[in-house]
């Protein structure tokens, strides 16, 4: 269904009324027994009843509210007649303007219990998860083994430490199932630390938040790394089955519309891939092997420079960070609050500094002066060639 067939769909779902249960019935019989090609507004109106099972209170339309991304639900607030404010819809206010730079955070808190809220008015896949198949682990040698046993354990660890054990599979099932995605790399250390060589896009936030910096309980990392054994070995956690991607419950991604809602465990939502991609033929790609060295330490340094608590350490902070190279940062306003944020440079660069930038920027001039030089001073065109001027347009002036 399209956007536009959605917004639609939410206005007349407000003007039917708490008599479309029949009206809706009486229209199916209708259409049933005509031999003509059906309007697209009575699939739309087919649609509405089978998720809501006609049932147009508050609870039905957040039902199929759950199924818009943002932009829908803007045009549908435009197209509704009782014009429902942004928090009825369950989006940050200011929205529309939000930026990268200033997106809000997903701390605990109002926005967490708002998120709660929109979790659980997401409606679950329908049918049963779809099966994973068990695991094939053929290392390469031992140390390949040892890496691959450790990169899972550490998943299981930070991600889901006090979850039950259930909720352990699920994470480790996870991290299997990427494994064996085309989308993502072919080797358990290679998902489990994919972007966390870069400052933005770590998939498991425990490689870029410092967290591999506190040593691990050993009771907790004991258990973690049980799940991890009996997942490599051919374990299958049923509960989520062919599952992607999941998140905290207190927290709602932007991305979780996008994809089909699985189940929750503890504090975990998981989810798969919608369409045949979430199918089990979709997971047939092969173990690689040969698992990546990784660089604990390196990866155990936090990237982001937390808001401090006073504006004279803030500045002090930023004086420090500038003067050793290691950190590029802003000053955001998220929700009416000014905060200092940045990232730390990776794989031995550091940002430039205005010196710096002041000399690359004159070689680069230098280098292109033989170029400007040798175009002004070309040859006259031969006989017959008439040259024109050409004027571009839009071009900056500098």
């Amino acid at each position: 269904m399209t956007r536009i067939d959605w917004t639609q769909a939410m206005a007349a779902t407000r003007r039917l009324g708490a008599a479309a249960p029949a009206a809706l019935a009486a229209l199916g019989v209708a259409m049933a027994a005509s031999s003509s090609p059906r309007p697209d507004i009575d699939h739309r109106a087919e649609a509405i009843a089978h998720l809501t099972g006609g049932d147009l209170s508050d609870r039905g339309l957040t039902l199929v509210k759950a199924r818009l991304d943002p932009a829908q639900l803007a045009l549908a607030m435009r197209h509704d007649p009782s014009s429902p404010s942004p928090d009825m819809l369950g989006l940050t206010p200011g929205w529309e303007s939000l930026s990268l730079g200033g997106k809000p955070s997903m701390d605990p808190g109002a926005s967490g219990l708002e998120a709660q809220k929109l979790n659980a008015a997401m409606p679950v896949a329908g049918g049963a998860p779809r099966p994973a198949r068990p695991f094939v682990f053929n290392a390469a040698n031992g140390e390949d083994r040892r890496r691959a046993l450790r990169c899972l354990t550490q998943a299981v660890y930070y991600e889901a430490a006090l979850e039950p054990t259930v909720g352990q599979e699920g994470v480790a099932q996870v991290v299997l199932n990427r494994v064996r995605d085309v989308n993502y790399p072919k080797t358990v250390c290679g998902v489990v630390f994919e972007g966390a060589e870069r400052t933005t896009g770590c998939q498991f936030s425990f490689t870029c938040d410092g967290s591999l910096a506190q040593a691990p309980v050993a009771w907790a990392w004991n258990r973690a790394r049980s799940v991890a054994e009996r997942a490599l070995s051919g374990h299958v956690s049923t509960a989520v089955g062919t599952a992607t991607h999941y998140h905290a419950d207190y927290v709602h991604p932007w991305w979780a519309p996008t994809l089909s809602k699985v189940t929750q465990v503890g504090a975990h939502i998981f989810y798969r891939w919608k369409g045949i991609y979430g199918e089990t033929a979709a997971f047939g790609r092969v173990y690689a092997g040969h698992e990546p060295a990784i660089d604990e330490a390196r990866f155990a340094r936090p990237r982001l420079i937390q808001a401090a608590v006073t504006e004279a350490e803030a500045d002090k902070a930023l004086a420090e960070a500038a003067a050793s190279g290691k950190f590029a940062t802003r000053t955001v306003e998220i929700n009416g609050q000014t905060r200092v944020v940045g990232v730390a440079s990776l794989g031995g660069r550091r940002v430039a500094t205005p010196e710096e930038v002041a000399a690359i920027n004159a070689r680069l001039k230098a280098f292109e002066a033989p170029a400007a030089a040798a175009a002004a001073a070309a040859a006259p065109p031969p006989p017959g060639v008439t040259p024109l001027a050409v004027e571009e347009v839009g071009r900056p002036a500098s």
